[in-house]
Parts: C-alpha cells; structure tokens; sequence
C-alpha cells in the first residue's frame, strides 16, 4: 500500500448546468486515486454505433484556479469491456474555460455501445501546469539520444 503522505487539496468552484442536480459531483474512489469520474448528463439513452463517436455532456461546470488544468482522460474498464475510450486523450479543461465540460466517446467495440445518464465515461485529474518562456538565444543541449524518436532511445 502507498505510503501516507499529505496531498495538496484546491478548492474549485463548480456548478450543475441546470437539469442535472441529480448527477453526483466528481469525487475520488478512494484514498489514493488520482482522477474523479464523470457522469454522462444526456436526458435520453445515446447509442455510439461500432467505428463512430459522439459529443458527451456532464452537466458540469467549473472554474479551475490560474495555474492547474483538469486533464480528461479514458476509464480503463470501458475500454477494456467495451473498445470505448476517448478521441481526444487526455483532453484538457483550461483555467479560464467557463463552459460545461463535455467528452468525446469513440467505440472501438464490435457491439454499439449505449450511454445512459449517469455512466461514469471519463475520469479527471487536476494537475499544477506551468508557463513556457522561450529563449531562442540558447541553442538546445545535446544528449546522448540526440535526434532519436518515435520508438527510438538510442540504446542498441
């Protein structure tokens, strides 16, 4: 089991696009998790046929502070059971985004996949991002990769 440690905890605003009071706020699974599950908050069944995807709101919106993300990334047992996973992975909530959060489910599977409300369909981390300042009077160092890439580490 890890060990204890103290976890950094932001408090984040977030309200319910109206309609979907009854839909539960992300939350952790368990004591360690990194990521909180998101619930489908589609008013019918959404059915994604073998091969195609669709748009999946959550009826959630929030307001990340100044300097954190929210990184939306593929539940593993849906994509185990069923071949569906996200097309856009991780996708990415900004801090400044005010809009509802939403996922786009792709099925893989061999079966059409239904999506009722409350499915969790994607999971959330929240993560500390940081600020690029490029400085292009410094050329890049070299290493001992070098230019390798794609599958590639240098070692023989």
């Amino acid at each position: 089991m890890p060990e204890r440690m103290t976890m950094e905890t932001v408090r984040v605003p977030v309200a319910r696009v109206e309609g979907n009071g009854d839909l539960p706020l992300p939350r952790y699974m368990t004591e360690f998790s990194s990521g909180m599950d998101l619930h489908a908050a589609v008013s019918g069944e959404v059915v994604i046929p073998p091969g195609e995807w669709r748009k999946i709101p959550t009826g959630l919106v929030v307001a990340l502070p100044g300097g954190f993300e929210g990184e939306i990334r593929p539940r593993s047992g849906l994509a185990l059971k069923h071949g569906v996973t996200l097309l856009n992975s991780p996708g990415t909530i900004d801090a400044d985004y005010r809009g509802e959060i939403a996922v786009i489910l792709i099925n893989y599977g061999r079966e059409p996949f239904p999506v009722g409300r409350g499915l969790r369909v994607a999971q959330m981390v929240v993560r500390r991002v940081c600020r690029v300042d490029w400085d292009p009077e410094t050329a890049p160092d070299g290493t001992s990769r070098g230019a390798g890439g794609f599958g590639h580490t240098g070692a023989k």
